[in-house]
């Protein structure tokens, strides 16, 4: 029995093509895989803590290896408890619409607040060390355009992309799949075309994830 951790990250809910293409392929995936149980995190709705004060100390004295003081643990104590929504998983799946050439700010302060030295990763003179090997993602994509249709070089527009993958490899996830809903703002004959063509490789991805 595996665990996934299904992150949701755009506001829009009904109208959402990164949800709607996430919901087919969580409802694909629990009938292959009925045994696995499912955490939905929704970056919306999780109260995620400002990055300052007790809790930036706190992070700067476990990177120094010095005791924490009894409010940087509790400070800390929240930051903990978010990473372990991750650590526990085993698959992780993530739907995010793109704002402004990367990620949603809210799905951006989530990843701030989890990614922290002993708890999705360690270093030393050798370099970055991820702690969640052995685990695989699945991300969904949602943008208004298609980039190489569009003459937008993704190495240059697509931060959205970019920016998740140097994430998931950051922490040591390298088993990605990849689920593209393009041409969003296309109108919506083109829009509805994109969720269904998304929608199918969802459901194949699923089956085997």
């Amino acid at each position: 029995m595996a665990h996934l951790l299904y992150i949701e990250s755009s506001p829009r809910k009904q109208r959402s093509a990164s949800i709607e293409v996430a919901q087919a392929f969580l409802e694909t995936y629990r009938a292959a895989h009925s045994s696995d149980t499912i955490d939905t995190l929704d970056v919306w709705h999780t109260p995620l803590p400002e990055f300052d004060g007790e809790t930036l100390d706190a992070k700067y004295a476990g990177i120094a290896g010095v005791p924490l003081s009894p409010t940087q643990e509790q400070a800390w104590r929240t930051i903990r408890a978010l990473a372990a929504r991750i650590q526990r998983a085993d698959k992780l799946v993530i739907s995010v619409p793109m704002w402004n050439y990367t990620i949603p700010y809210k799905l951006k302060h989530f990843i701030d607040c989890v990614t922290q030295k002993d708890l999705l990763f360690t270093f030393d003179e050798n370099g970055l060390n991820g702690l969640l090997t052995h685990r695989k993602a699945a991300i969904i994509y949602a943008r208004g355009v298609e980039y190489n249709a569009a003459g937008l070089a993704p190495e240059i527009w697509d931060l959205q992309r970019q920016y998740l993958e140097l994430w998931l490899r950051a922490i040591g996830v390298t088993d990605v799949a990849t689920i593209l809903v393009e041409k969003t703002l296309l109108g919506p004959d083109m829009d509805s075309a994109a969720r269904d063509a998304a929608k199918k490789k969802a459901h194949a991805v699923a089956i085997t994830f």
